[in-house]
């Protein structure tokens, strides 16, 4: 559930994890009786770092610390939660939701089961349309102050983190959402979820794409027991590909407010910078420019079949400055020109 600063956050310190998530880590410590200096050594954080108010630590030291105490308190909520999760707890909730057939099946596995364990919040899986949620509710009113924002974040960035290793893709986050006020360490959400974020919330939440769901898992028995062997950077590391993208891309370029922007306003509508937008589309074996012309040329087949539009004007809805070159790179898709393209599809139609 530790933070790193990613080639999308230019300008942030690479140590971004708060040290409050430590700290909580340390009470977790107390509430069992037991001291966390070996593991506070460990990870290389002294008492000095400890108390500092605004301090950061890096991912790895957080990787490091985490598995420490998980293994010592015999509890992978870190003391989250009023009961303890044995050590092996989330691995045996990966092992009932791996045989699923798609990822939508998967987390609502998980979290049926991850309601077994605990006694304190419900995870629920929920889809509206084109967009689906993972909600944390309280089981009793009141239990979100007990659980505490380490305890909220930690089985977000767990459950988002396993979502994403199953379907080997990153799941591009649409928001989040958080039932407790900003904290002083704020600025490291961004990084974490990396979407629109809310505070101050009813419950908490993350929303993503619901095509997402029908995705196949890609991962097996052998792969699952060679996961948890590290299993702590899935909650660290974002995924760099994401199988949804093009799609994605596509879909916002159907939209003719959208159809002539650039990389800088389609990546904002997809909260992502421009750098990572190229990228993962290079990763997918696309590019920006290829799925622009792919969706003018399918608008302007549209337009020349369905309408009788003078060519003029199904240049300008198909994202072209001119006739002209709207003619000539209609030319280079179909090998005919507009005006034979839609003389032809009238005469096979009459035909």
């Amino acid at each position: 559930m530790s933070l790193r600063a990613t080639p999308t956050q230019t300008n942030a310190p690479a140590a971004a994890t708060p040290m409050a998530f430590a700290k909580r880590i340390v009470e977790a410590y107390k509430r069992y009786g037991q001291s966390p200096l070996d593991a506070l050594k460990l990870a290389q954080i002294t008492p000095t770092q400890l108390d500092k108010l605004t301090g950061h630590i890096t991912a790895r030291q957080m990787e490091i610390l985490s598995g420490a105490a998980m293994q010592a308190l015999d509890d992978e909520a870190l003391g989250a939660f009023s009961r303890r999760l044995p050590w092996g707890s989330y691995g045996m909730l990966a092992r009932a939701s791996i045989t699923s057939p798609n990822l939508g099946i998967a987390l609502k596995r998980w979290c049926r089961h991850h309601a077994l364990l605990v006694d304190d919040i419900v995870l629920r899986v929920s889809t509206s349309g084109h967009n689906a949620a993972i909600t944390v509710e309280e089981k009793m009113p009141g239990n979100f102050s007990k659980v505490g924002e380490f305890g909220v974040v930690h089985v977000l960035r767990n459950i988002h983190g396993v979502a994403c290793w199953y379907v080997d893709s990153r799941i591009q986050l649409q928001g989040a959402r958080f039932p407790f006020n900003a904290p002083p360490h704020a600025d490291a959400y961004p990084l974490l979820f990396q979407c629109p974020l809310q505070f101050n919330a009813t419950q908490a939440e993350i929303r993503f794409d619901a095509r997402y769901l029908a995705l196949h898992l890609r991962r097996d028995e052998k792969a699952l027991q060679h996961m948890l062997q590290r299993a702590l950077p899935l909650t660290v590391l974002q995924y760099r590909r994401d199988k949804l993208l093009v799609q994605q891309v596509r879909q916002a370029l159907g939209n003719p407010a959208l159809a002539s922007h650039n990389a800088v306003t389609l990546s904002a509508t997809l909260h992502m910078s421009p750098r990572s937008l190229h990228r993962q589309l290079r990763d997918e074996g696309a590019s920006l420019q290829q799925l622009k012309d792919e969706t003018r040329f399918e608008r302007a087949k549209d337009l020349l079949l369905r309408t009788a539009k003078p060519i003029k004007q199904v240049a300008a809805a198909s994202g072209f400055q001119n006739e002209k070159s709207f003619i000539r790179a209609f030319h280079a898709w179909a090998n005919v020109s507009p005006d034979s393209f839609r003389k032809l599809r009238i005469d096979q139609t009459t035909g």
